[in-house]
């Protein structure tokens, strides 16, 4: 009988650990997103409900391209793929795809529960945005 090694998560997936909970969004856009890890560990999953927009996203490891990528499937039917560069001060988000090119740039408070930025992506040849601020309000 042959034993196989079960995989283990890429260790970038550790620096998601801090978004894991449910958080406020408020700003020019209002809601709340939640995250957590899918049984694995190989995935963060995000639930997004931000003024009647919903989605759900899958944020893992490309081991290609040695990134954090996701997948993020909206309730208009659109899928939709973005890079994340997490540290200890920065949040950044980029999409750049046919039709849309953008990125969310925010910063983590002293305690990392908020985190305050702008997204700005151009769509279609429209420049679109909004300032956000998400607050953890419950760790899961």
């Amino acid at each position: 009988m042959i034993i196989k090694k079960k995989p283990k998560p890429n260790p970038e997936l550790k620096k998601l650990d801090k978004l894991v909970g449910i958080w406020n969004v408020s700003g020019e856009v209002c809601g709340q997103v939640s995250y957590s890890w899918m049984e694995g560990g190989f995935f963060l999953v995000q639930y997004v409900d931000l003024e009647g927009a919903k989605g759900l996203e899958f944020i893992g490891y490309d081991e290609e391209k040695g990134v954090l990528r996701s997948h993020y499937f909206d309730d208009d039917g659109k899928v939709l793929e973005y890079t994340y560069k997490i540290n200890e001060t920065d949040h950044i988000v980029s999409i750049d795809m046919p039709g849309i090119k953008g990125d969310f740039n925010g910063k983590y408070s002293n305690n990392g529960n908020t985190i305050s930025g702008n997204w700005h992506w151009k769509q279609n040849g429209e420049e679109l945005g909004y300032k956000a601020i998400f607050t953890k309000v419950h760790l899961s």
